[in-house]
């Protein structure tokens, strides 16, 4: 955005006239490298950002287009407790008018909204099945949403928006890397075939870019493939889930709410419990011990009840599910903790922003 108006900016990017953001989900710069053969436009253009945790869709995209910490936008997982319904709630899907209202339960102005009157317009590029959702709603707010399908249709549409030659700031959201991810694993056949069209498009319009024109490619979070028998089921030791009311989070960074009348002791023995089962593994921290360290940045205090009474965070490779039959077993690629594998996302620039 101060690209874009001309202004000194941290990455001393210079001016633009036109700037297109893809994000593409799931893309961690670690399996990038690794799957180098695969998108050598992108490993040539390569730098890499810290993601900011969790390390999940929501919560990483909404970062991205606010540019503020979960604990200030207040999207603080993949799915967390809604407070005033007693519920767990997930970001992605979750959102029903009168219960969830994208509107405020996102606390923070979006940079397609700061856009506003300064003459340069402000798209979203996604899939058609997006464009009312109340993740749309909360987080691209400010912005005229484009439908297109395909990956191809989706960058051709960036393109188009680029020929009109007004200023403009054009963000694309490509899901379909995350999506192979997620079933098949980033080791897979299907994840290089999607990143190596992901790489094609990204090669193509960056041939297209005039010379005050820009593109930078970046992602939500990485990916780190857990097989089965890297599942953790602790649904059935008592002592893991006695005064806990609600589970939130996902397999990779449990989120665990306790009974809001659960006294001190009780409380203490839960959290000693999860430390002595899982501590040489994963970060098992207090939702005080979390905010304290700054893992969601500063907290405002609507947004503190949303997270987990206990966060465990897995250290090694490893995916906690409740028991046997829980839905979701069969996703191989996951994220949502700390690994660098699920930190570190590309940033690679074109056109006037390359260096």
């Amino acid at each position: 955005m101060a690209a874009l108006r001309g202004e000194g900016n941290p990455l001393a990017l210079p001016p633009a006239t036109a700037v297109v953001v893809v994000v593409v989900d799931g893309l961690g710069s670690a399996a990038l490298k690794q799957r180098a053969a695969y998108a050598r436009t992108l490993n040539s253009a390569g730098g890499s950002l810290w993601s900011g945790f969790p390390t999940t869709t929501a919560a990483a995209l909404t970062t991205i287009t606010t540019g503020t910490l979960p604990g200030s936008h207040g999207l603080v997982g993949y799915s967390v407790l809604d407070p005033d319904n007693d519920r767990v709630v997930k970001q992605l899907s979750g959102w029903d008018a009168g219960l969830l209202d994208p509107l405020t339960w996102q606390r923070e102005p979006t940079l397609f909204e700061g856009l506003a009157g300064s003459g340069i317009a402000a798209y979203s590029v996604g899939p058609g099945r997006y464009a009312t959702s109340g993740l749309t709603k909360a987080i691209l707010r400010g912005a005229t949403y484009r439908s297109a399908e395909s990956i191809e249709a989706r960058f051709e549409t960036a393109t188009s928006i680029l020929r009109s030659s007004e200023r403009s700031l054009v963000y694309v959201y490509v899901p379909e890397l995350d999506m192979a991810g997620h079933k098949y694993g980033w080791e897979s056949d299907a994840w290089s075939r999607a990143l190596e069209q992901v790489d094609s498009e990204v090669a193509r319009l960056a041939g297209a870019l005039r010379s005050d024109q820009a593109m930078l490619v970046t992602a939500d979070h990485g990916v780190v493939d857990v097989q089965p028998q890297k599942h953790v089921l602790f649904g059935g030791k008592p002592e893991l889930l006695a005064g806990v009311r609600h589970i939130g989070g996902e397999p990779r960074c449990l989120q665990l709410y306790f009974e809001p009348d659960l006294e001190t002791d009780p409380r203490e023995h839960l959290v000693e419990a999860w430390r002595a089962a899982e501590g040489h593994r994963s970060w098992v921290v207090t939702r005080a011990e979390a905010i304290e360290a700054g893992w969601f940045g500063p907290v405002a205090p609507e947004v503190e009840p949303r997270i987990g009474d206990l966060l465990v965070a897995a250290r090694k490779g490893i995916a906690y599910y409740r028991d046997a039959d829980q839905r979701g077993r069969s996703m191989v690629g996951q994220h949502g903790s700390w690994s660098p594998e699920e930190t570190q996302v590309p940033l690679a620039m074109f056109g006037a922003f390359r260096a």
